[in-house]
């Protein structure tokens, strides 16, 4: 591999997690995520934001689903 193909795969790494957290902050602070995406520009952001409010989404139904733990005593 060429040393320009591998700093563009780890450039597009750092990007995509970059704009992940970006769209996982934006749901920590419970703003409408399907809205922010569907307000994107067509793009690399939109394809990244898309594919993670899915995420999101399936992550939060098995959290929801998933009982409570037990408290624990101090």
């Amino acid at each position: 591999m060429t040393p320009l193909l591998h700093w563009l795969r780890r450039f597009n790494f750092i990007e995509r997690a970059r704009l992940e957290r970006e769209l996982w902050d934006a749901f920590e602070r419970a703003e409408p995520i399907e809205q922010l995406v569907e307000q994107c520009e067509p793009g690399f952001r939109k394809e990244v934001w898309s594919t993670t409010a899915l995420r999101i989404r399936k992550i939060e139904r098995m959290m929801r689903d998933k009982p409570a733990p037990p408290a624990q005593d101090p």
